[in-house]
């Protein structure tokens, strides 16, 4: 027998199971009167921040909430999407975060394969999530967010979240999962083949990627942290517990504009933010006149398509550190990072742009990182030429697919995560996408599958043939574009097009350009799309 297995077992005093919810207590205590939280005119410290998530905690409780239920909150960037996300598991449910952008019949999906019990809903979303929840057979308990920064709307249950946390106990025990493989949150992708497939993250991998955060990025202590990416993606790519264990400060931000995003740069010296290439784009657009003068240094996480060498030069001018990352809702967000090299320094923009928007190394809490074949899972050489599908597998990789055992099968394949995504292998091992296998375009950060707009499409009746790829695009990194093919006879114009999407497609899945035109087949008579790729490519504006 090994010797040092020898009355050297696990117990109470030399393991406990890795939870972020340790995060909030350690700041909590070491700092309860540090600011917390900033929404607008209200005020949060650590102390009053950890007795309003335990006041969440027992009032779900109360109400029949435990192990394995699941919550369900709508909402945008205001305190209690953060509250929730310690909250929720602190009872050993399941936390899933819904998309604000989604439309009515995709939400009642959700709401109906996640089996949510409790229904946080800001009344913002009121008319969207009425008509939701008149599709389920089963309703789920409804709890109004009533958000004095909000614009206000119908209250659709018999309580609000203020009176719900009034009704809970602080002082109620809650003990940590007892396994940290437990699910601490549900995140729904947004759908390659018809519905969206459910992401299920444990309590480990929350634990492991929100440290991973500050290891790749300069995370001081106390930074002050700027809401700009949506908490419903990724669970904010695990910074809901990243800032938290930095005692930092969260700053709230209800709607996302340019003037927002300086006036908080000003205001709260905002130190750190995420966010799509859009976010860029507001705040390199905003008027001069319109913009606030910061003196700190900003530093910004970005992901999706990589931003033009303009962009990157452009932020850089205006104060800010952009790191580029990369990653999938199946790996907690940001898995890969284009971890920075000082003699970059030393490359003309142009070169120092490109090589800053590779999707670079893996976290150091993610194990392997490969470009490989997708059927034989070889390596391909790192030449940074030679195609392959990305891989990765580690301990920020899901748990798998929420009732999907197929689906969970065959992502972990061979014991990879197979992304999907299509790249090459630089020879100083950094990774570079190429192209996405099933054609999914990434929009402001947001995933668009191209084959759900195209059966909207086929569904207008002057279309014969359609087919969506995306096309670059300076503020959204790339948009949709559909080639459509007209039945004979029959005639539709492109804002007759768009319209009949939008009649019938959240708005931002729709198409921003329709091309008419006979659509390239091989002789089997698939479509030929990277015939369309290169042709919209090349666009001139609607050219």
């Amino acid at each position: 027998m090994n010797p040092f297995e020898q009355g050297l077992q696990q117990n109470d005093a030399n393991y406990v199971p890795l939870s972020p919810l340790s995060f909030l207590e350690r700041t909590a205590m070491t700092y309860p009167d540090r600011l917390s939280v900033v929404h607008g005119r209200q005020r949060h410290t650590w102390r009053q921040t950890r007795e309003r998530c335990l006041r969440l905690a027992s009032a779900l409780r109360r109400r029949g909430i435990g192990h394995g239920d699941t919550v369900a909150i709508m909402a945008p960037n205001i305190p209690p999407v953060l509250e929730a996300h310690f909250g929720v598991p602190m009872v050993g449910a399941v936390l899933n975060a819904l998309n604000t952008r989604l439309d009515a019949a995709a939400l009642a999906f959700i709401l109906e394969h996640g089996g949510a019990k409790i229904l946080l809903t800001d009344t913002e979303h009121a008319a969207k999530m009425k008509e939701a929840l008149a599709a389920l057979a089963v309703k789920p308990e409804i709890i109004d967010i009533d958000d004095s920064e909000g614009p206000g709307g119908e209250c659709l249950g018999a309580i609000d979240y203020e009176a719900l946390l009034a009704a809970g106990d602080p002082t109620d025990a809650f003990a940590p999962p007892a396994d940290e493989w437990q699910a601490i949150t549900l995140n729904y992708t947004s759908g390659t083949t018809g519905n969206p497939k459910g992401v299920v993250y444990h309590h480990r991998g929350a634990y492991l990627n929100a440290v991973g955060n500050a290891l790749v990025w300069p995370l001081p202590h106390h930074p002050t942290y700027l809401w700009t990416l949506p908490m419903f993606h990724c669970n904010g790519w695990c910074f809901p517990w990243t800032i938290t264990a930095m005692a930092g400060t969260h700053v709230c931000l209800r709607q996302v504009s340019g003037q927002t995003i300086y006036d908080a740069l000003a205001d709260h010296g905002v130190t750190h933010l995420c966010g799509a290439p859009i976010i860029m784009g507001m705040l390199l657009n905003q008027p001069a006149d319109q913009r606030r003068a910061f003196d700190q240094t900003v530093y910004m996480m970005t992901a999706a398509a990589p931003p033009p060498a303009s962009v990157l030069q452009g932020m850089e001018e205006l104060g800010f550190v952009v790191t580029h990352v990369y990653g999938l809702t199946e790996t907690y967000g940001p898995a890969t990072v284009c971890a920075l090299q000082e003699a970059w320094q030393d490359c003309d923009p142009d070169e120092r742009a490109r090589l800053k928007s590779r999707q670079g190394v893996p976290y150091p809490v993610q194990e392997e990182l490969m470009v490989g074949d997708p059927k034989t899972l070889e390596a391909v050489p790192k030449d940074g030429q030679t195609m392959g599908e990305v891989f990765m597998r580690g301990n920020i990789t899901m748990k798998g697919y929420f009732k999907n055992p197929k689906a969970t099968n065959e992502a972990f394949a061979g014991g990879w995560f197979h992304t999907g995504d299509l790249g090459v292998w630089h020879p100083d091992s950094y990774i570079e996408l190429k192209d996405r296998s099933k054609d999914i375009i990434i929009s402001g950060g947001e995933n668009i599958s191209t084959i759900e707009v195209e059966d909207v499409l086929y569904r207008h009746p002057a279309v014969l043939e359609a087919a969506v790829v995306a096309r670059p695009d300076e503020k959204w990194g790339e948009t949709p574009c559909a080639v459509v093919t007209l039945k004979k006879g029959m005639k539709a114009t492109e804002r007759e097009i768009i319209d009949f999407c939008r009649d019938n497609l959240a708005h931002f899945k729709c198409p921003k350009t329709v091309i008419f035109d006979a659509l390239p087949k091989t002789s089997t008579g698939k479509i030929q799309k990277f015939q369309l790729r290169e042709r919209v490519r090349n666009l001139t504006d609607h050219g």
